[in-house]
């Protein structure tokens, strides 16, 4: 299953009783101010959820399966980074098979 904003706002909505468009505003603009601060290069550390970082990917060479003797160089880049925060590892640490 997978989990939408939309989902999270009405999931909000009837925990809250608040109007699903107020909620909407909120989310979106929580969102739009994490993606704005990303986009700066800073660091969005959400206690007991998880740390969002940019980092840097060095430049290296990859290889075309079709033509591997072919080099295909490729640049550096900036990547979002996500670390899960200590209670939602061990929440999802749940969901381990057990052999």
């Amino acid at each position: 299953m997978t989990l939408t904003k939309r989902d999270l706002v009405i999931r909000i909505s009837e925990e809250t009783g608040l109007i699903q468009s107020q909620v909407f505003d909120v989310v979106q603009k929580t969102l739009d101010h994490i993606a704005e601060a990303l986009a700066k290069g800073d660091k969005v550390e959400l206690r007991n959820f998880g740390v969002f970082d940019v980092k840097i990917r060095k430049a290296r060479v990859g290889r075309n399966p079709n033509r591997p003797e072919t080099d295909v160089p490729i640049p550096a880049r900036a990547m979002v980074k996500f670390k899960a925060g200590k209670e939602m590892r061990a929440e999802v640490l749940k969901l381990t098979p057990k052999a």
